[in-house]
């Protein structure tokens, strides 16, 4: 299964830190990889109005079904508080 989300407000290095604390491990700098599941982010800047800009952050997660769906919500649970 894939399931691909992008997530705003954030950076990488936290949504790294977000995916190793749900049990995942580092492998290099923009895959974490966990017991039944991977996750690899990329990040962009996007603009929001005429003049603010954002970090977008789109984490492409691939794995057993099984996992994906609680690991995704507990991400994006995470993910949502971060910008305040």
């Amino acid at each position: 299964m894939r399931i691909e989300r992008s997530f705003r407000g954030i950076s990488e290095r936290l949504a790294v830190r977000y995916l190793t604390n749900l049990g995942g491990e580092q492998v290099d700098d923009d895959t974490v990889e966990g017991d039944g599941w991977t996750a690899r982010l990329s990040s962009e800047t996007v603009g929001v109005g005429p003049s603010l800009t954002l970090t977008e952050v789109t984490v492409v997660f691939e794995g057993e079904n099984d996992r994906l769906e609680s690991l995704v919500e507990s991400f994006a649970q995470k993910a949502m508080r971060a910008g305040g």
